[in-house]
């Protein structure tokens, strides 16, 4: 074969690869118009934190203000108060879920472990179907279980265990730990499925041979599932500290109320608020920076993810 040959298959080669290479970009692009028009289009919003601005009347120069809605966060002092107590409340949310961010992993596991089929997939759906209610449901059920008239409060008076009923959705007592029980309840049984799927796709070789050396079901799965599924475990902790700052408003939004909302109040439902109370400058001013911090959280915690594992997620 002379070289002119070799040249001419070298060439229907790059020419084939750079035709795929096309088609697959076609398969991608819905999927980043998508992205653009409903993740960065929005972005053009952003220029109302730098106006004095007052709906629905339409922007102008003369209400340009430039960087006072950032100044004013840190210059008036109840404002400040409040923003600290904002973010104290976000971290703590925050924290708990990664703190106890290794229960869908050990869920999966003994789930995994469970022989029976039809009780095994019993548990995975009742756990799995609290993820698809909506956190106006979820208050609902809270409600009508823990009001002053709730199944809580009637069953522990008619036992003679309290003399009045307990206020437990008003309650500020161990407000963080009991929305993160709420927040565990709907969330667990879906977030266990990557955990699941990266179980099964673990070598079935490696299980039987740890069998026949003579290794117990927990020994099998303290020195094989687990170290296996470790990599998704990492992966998905750094996605969530990238995430700090976000906790989502819903939740927040349909517990809170006036005894508790100074405790429950995280960084989304502020801006929420401060938006529906009509501060459209300022909760953008908040959300600019809170985008800018996560920005920054996020590739930090890819440098990081770098130097530990040898590879990042971006």
């Amino acid at each position: 074969m002379d070289n002119l040959q070799i040249d001419e298959i070298r060439a229907k080669a790059i020419k084939k690869k750079k035709t795929r290479a096309k088609i697959e970009f076609l398969y991608i692009l819905p999927f980043i118009l998508l992205v653009a028009v409903f993740s960065y289009f929005p972005l053009f919003g952003w220029i109302y934190a730098f106006f004095d601005y007052k709906p629905p009347a339409p922007l102008k120069m003369e209400n340009f203000v430039g960087f006072k809605w950032f100044i004013t966060m840190f210059e008036n002092e109840v404002k400040v108060k409040q923003i600290v107590q904002v973010i104290i409340n976000t971290f703590a949310m925050s924290g708990l879920s990664l703190l106890f961010s290794w229960f869908p992993m050990i869920f999966a596991v003994f789930l995994n472990e469970i022989k029976f089929n039809p009780f095994k997939k019993f548990v995975q759906t009742v756990t799995t179907l609290p993820n698809f209610i909506s956190w106006v449901l979820v208050y609902s059920i809270a409600f009508s279980v823990l009001n002053n008239t709730g199944v809580v409060n009637s069953v522990l008076q008619n036992l003679g265990i309290i003399d009045a009923p307990i206020d437990f959705l008003k309650s500020t007592e161990h407000i963080y730990f009991k929305q993160w029980l709420w927040l565990t309840w709907k969330n667990a049984g879906w977030a266990s499925i990557m955990y699941i799927a990266a179980i099964t796709g673990i070598d079935e070789e490696l299980n039987e041979a740890a069998r026949i050396d003579g290794a117990s079901r927990m020994q099998i799965i303290w020195n094989i599932t687990i170290p296996s599924i470790l990599p998704t475990y990492f992966v998905l902790v750094m996605l969530n500290l990238a995430n700090f700052l976000t906790n989502g408003m819903e939740q927040f939004f349909v517990f809170q109320n006036s005894f508790n909302k100074e405790k429950i109040q995280v960084l989304d439902l502020y801006v929420y608020n401060l938006k529906s109370a009509g501060g459209y400058s300022l909760s953008t001013a908040i959300s600019i920076l809170k985008t800018l911090i996560s920005v920054t959280l996020l590739g930090l915690t890819n440098k990081f993810s770098k130097l530990i594992r040898g590879e990042g997620f971006i």
